[in-house]
């Protein structure tokens, strides 16, 4: 398991992130309204379809090991801005404004500490694997 955890994990968010990106690009995720009340900074018919192009990076990223850092950086911010609902929609997040009281959008919001943790795991092996590419000897013809 140890030979492939790393490598699954990360293809596994790739096509997680890939698959929620493309519901929002078409139009049909179920969590527009959400994205549109929490990012109102941009007019509401360019911010679904934004976040889900940036979705989509994320995923090819992860999926393909391209500019992993980078990657790992965006997911880290499109995290961090799914969990602004708890501080702009808390109304949305809590019952009854109880924080021990999730609603289904907070539980939506609160599985993301399981995507950060993902994150943070793929992030841990980046500098190994470059370590281990320059420590390799060379052949010298």
């Amino acid at each position: 398991m140890g030979t492939y955890a790393i490598p699954f994990l990360r293809v596994a968010l790739g096509i997680v992130y890939i698959w929620f990106g493309a519901l929002k690009v078409s139009g049909i995720s179920p969590v527009a309204d959400l994205v549109e009340k929490t990012v109102y900074l941009l007019p509401e018919e360019f911010t679904v379809p934004l976040v889900g192009l940036l979705e989509i990076a994320i995923g090819m990223g992860l999926l393909f090991r391209i500019a992993l850092r980078l990657t790992l950086f965006l997911l880290f911010l499109q995290l961090a801005g799914t969990s602004l609902v708890f501080f702009m929609r808390p109304d949305e997040a809590f019952q009854d404004g109880n924080p021990f009281v999730l609603t289904q959008t907070g539980e939506f919001v609160v599985k993301n500490l399981v995507l950060i943790a993902a994150g943070i795991t793929i992030g841990s092996t980046v500098r190994r694997q470059r370590e281990t590419i320059r420590t390799e000897p060379r052949e010298i013809s």
